[in-house]
């Protein structure tokens, strides 16, 4: 954990200690041990109060576990003994956690001097994209300010802040500041609206604000903290580092204006400089240099996560010698460090020697070991199976997906056998047009390309080999074969076979599926911007006839406003195609 301290002067207001913590979902006990280390922590800072994100202790976000008796039993139990343990004349605890009141309500806790002092409950439950609060709360009052040591303190819960009516209320009600827990997920472009969010809202009410967000990742969620400090000017004074769990304090002094944070040089507002990341540059699919390195950092912090909070002591990759095995190698070995991330070559009698040598290169740079299990012989058998009753048939994709299975039961072999997660290496612009193959190249437990468009692969590719990111565990330099990046995508199935015999060029699809997926347009007003109807409309009938295959792929890392998982649920059987 990063530590980060100031220097106590003389002031009269107090002194706030932020808890950019990674809580796990579920691990009540667990995450009730991260309040009391981030306590402690702040103690030795001379802080007075110790603010966390959302739901610590349940972790974010619960879905369904917050439904259960025994969950909430818990983290009752949790927060009593941690109110206990304010009565040693430490810091006071701003603790967020589920509460039982006839409803289960979203909430947060004030505890201070052996006691629960005040309670308040989130009153915006948002109902979209990734969310679904409104199916396991019910939504509370709209706040009102806790006292605090002698000052009024406003605790607008996440979503309460993203509307003016919360930070109002506890402006009209008194309040000196606003201090807000979140949980609020990573993607692209996300950044720029919290900190113009967090901005307005102090400027409206006339107070100071604190943005408070989480750090990790949950399943196909990632948070990449960013916490920041708005005096109530709207003027951002302070920001925590992105990507890194850190506990800091900051001085909240009493001027004739009002309460006001002081900046501090350990977590300046120039932590910020680079982050300005948009959806995509110019509303095309063409990432900006910044867009690379949040991606990626996204990316690797969710595998991080969803291999640690699942106890997997490693992950197993087929490598193919194409451009998304090569990167998702990278990003595992970045994520996990080398010992941990084992690759295996399982060529066919279609796969090349220059693809063979190329995953052989891209380990060695990579510094990770590498198997070689011939599928031929599983193959030749299946096809013998089957001979009988495909007599008289010319071989088509069934031959191919025989294939991509004897992969994936080879991959899964290896899982069951040694515990390793599979790591699948499909990418958003397949996964939506369905070139991917149903118990075969789909196998696995978590894709970390999932909602990476094919374009951005190769972009993040060539953006690796010229950076090493912070706190990577992968060597510096190049990682990925130069001659990976520039051949044609293929899936070797069959002698001569490019990925562009079955799809339109990526970068054309991509820009389609932009079109398609993140702004819902329909067909016609795609072509509008100079594709071919015709292309736009297959493009569009293979998204909608994928959706069967989507279901069943495995979770993998949010990089955009919709990804193709919880942001954008189709129903299966669906008969409608744009007239």
């Amino acid at each position: 954990m990063t530590q980060i301290s100031s220097v106590r002067a003389a002031y009269s207001g107090f002194r706030l200690a932020m808890a950019q913590v990674n809580p796990t979902v579920g691990d009540i006990e667990g995450n009730a041990g991260l309040v009391r280390a981030a306590r402690a922590k702040a103690a030795a800072d001379g802080a007075d109060l110790v603010a966390f994100p959302e739901l610590v202790l349940v972790g974010y976000p619960p879905e369904d576990l917050v439904l259960r008796p025994s969950v909430l039993d818990a983290t009752r139990r949790a927060i009593d003994a941690l109110a206990a343990e304010t009565a040693d004349g430490g810091p006071a605890l701003l603790v967020t956690a589920p509460l039982l009141d006839g409803g289960v309500y979203n909430a947060v806790f004030l505890l201070d001097g052996g006691k629960i002092q005040a309670i308040r409950t989130k009153h915006e439950l948002p109902n979209y994209g990734v969310f679904d609060e409104k199916r396991v709360f019910t939504a509370g009052l709209l706040p009102t300010p806790i006292d605090f040591r002698g000052l009024k303190i406003g605790v607008p819960i996440c979503e309460d802040v993203w509307f003016p009516a919360a930070a109002d209320a506890l402006a009209r009600g008194g309040a000196e500041i606003l201090i807000v827990p979140n949980g609020s997920p990573f993607e692209l472009g996300k950044v720029t609206q919290r900190l113009a969010l967090a901005e307005a809202r102090a400027r409206e009410t006339g107070l100071p604000l604190v943005y408070l967000n989480q750090i990790g990742g949950q399943d196909e969620l990632v948070f990449d903290g960013g916490t920041v400090v708005v005096d109530a000017n709207g003027t951002t004074v302070a920001a925590l580092p992105a990507w890194q769990e850190t506990v800091a304090t900051i001085d909240i002094r009493r001027t004739d204006a009002g309460l006001a944070p002081q900046p501090a040089e350990t977590f300046p507002v120039s932590l910020l400089t680079g982050r300005e990341t948009t959806p995509f540059a110019n509303g095309s699919t063409d990432p900006t240099e910044a867009d690379l390195a949040e991606i990626y950092a996204a990316m690797t912090l969710g595998l991080r996560d969803y291999v640690r909070k699942n106890r997997f002591p490693g992950v197993v990759l087929g490598m193919s010698g194409g451009i998304d095995s090569a990167l998702s190698a990278a990003v595992a070995v970045d994520a996990l460090g080398a010992d941990k991330v084992h690759l295996v070559r399982l060529p066919s009698r279609f796969t090349s020697s220059a693809s063979q040598d190329d995953a052989a290169e891209c380990a060695a740079l990579l510094g990770t070991g590498l198997e070689t299990l011939s599928i031929k012989d599983g193959v030749s058998a299946l096809e013998g199976t089957l001979a009988h009753l495909f007599a008289g048939r010319d071989a088509d994709t069934t031959e191919e997906n025989l294939q991509a299975r004897v992969r994936g039961i080879l991959l899964m072999a290896l899982s069951n056998k040694f515990g390793w997660m599979v790591l699948t290496t499909g990418n958003k612009s397949e996964m939506s047009v369905g070139y991917a193959t149903l118990y075969g190249d789909m196998c696995g437990g978590y894709s970390v390309l999932k909602d990476v468009y094919k374009t951005t692969v190769f972009a993040l590719s060539a953006w690796r080999n010229r950076a090493r990111p912070d706190g990577a565990l992968g060597p510096a330099g190049l990682v990925i074969p130069e001659a990976i990046i520039v051949k044609p995508p293929t899936a070797e199935l069959r002698p001569n076979q490019t990925d562009q015999d079955s799809l339109p060029p990526y970068n054309v699809l991509d820009a389609i599926l932009l079109g398609l997926v993140e702004r819902e347009e329909p067909a016609q007003a795609i072509a509008d911007l100079g594709f071919p109807l015709a292309t736009v409309r297959r493009v569009q009938h293979l998204l909608y006839l994928a959706e069967y295959k989507r279901r069943q792929a495995p979770p993998g890392v949010k990089i955009s406003r919709r990804n193709l998982s919880r942001d954008r649920r189709f129903p299966i059987t669906n008969a409608f195609r744009d007239p």
